[in-house]
């Protein structure tokens, strides 16, 4: 069973749709997606079936309903479908999950940290072991946390497939964050084996995230299905 929610970034009750059909695809094997309107999906959906209002929820194929509907009646309406075995995913969504509302707020703080630094520094061309540190607090803290944290909200939800949740996205948060400070450490301290430490952190952390995102570029079609 395809499930679709039709959603709009300026639509609030958008997001209320959402959070009940989210619960109700953890509870059901229906093939979940939530679709924006500025997506080439959405406006085929919005044209094919003539839609005047957001949230909307299409159902195989055929518009079923419009607004926020209660838990219960959007259970009714999926109730032929199997119940869901768990899984380690994550649907496309909207909403900002915790793991990567974190990745961009260290993001932010390593920005802010490393910027401090930088100008205490006096320099960018100033020498001492301040400068790599503060230059690694902007391109491995900042740049490296906001990416993993954007791509992990944005790419599932453009190319409608689910990224892998679950504990390695805290070992990958938890690499990231070791990994940097031990890398800065070695530096600060002059010890080239804390450096090559805090690399091995932060490229694992790297591959978990390959691995998680994985699926969301490349997903591998079940059995009878058609590839995407």
């Amino acid at each position: 069973m395809k499930v679709e929610l039709l959603v709009s970034e300026w639509c609030g009750s958008c997001r209320e749709a959402e959070r009940v059909w989210r619960q109700v695809a953890t509870e059901r094997d229906i093939e979940f997606s939530v679709l924006d309107m500025v997506q080439p999906e959405g406006r085929e959906l919005v044209s094919r079936l003539r839609l005047k209002t957001v949230p909307a929820l299409v159902i195989d194929g055929e518009l079923r309903g419009a607004g926020v509907q209660p838990l219960g009646l959007a259970r009714e309406w999926v109730a032929a479908a199997p119940v869901r075995q768990q899984k380690s995913i994550q649907p496309p969504s909207m909403q900002l999950s915790l793991d990567n509302r974190l990745f961009i707020l260290s993001a932010v703080a390593y920005l802010m940290a490393g910027g401090l630094g930088l100008v205490l520094n006096g320099s960018l061309l100033s020498d001492g072991p301040a400068r790599p540190v503060a230059l690694h607090f902007v391109t491995i803290g900042f740049f490296l946390m906001l990416l993993f944290g954007l791509a992990a909200h944005m790419l599932p939800r453009f190319t409608g497939n689910p990224i892998r949740a679950g504990w390695p996205v805290w070992l990958q948060l938890g690499c990231a964050h070791l990994g940097l400070w031990l890398y800065a450490g070695g530096f600060w301290l002059g010890l080239p084996w804390l450096v090559a430490t805090g690399g091995t952190a932060v490229w694992l952390a790297l591959a978990l995230f390959a691995w998680r995102i994985w699926p969301v570029l490349w997903p591998v079609s079940e059995p009878g299905q058609q590839p995407h």
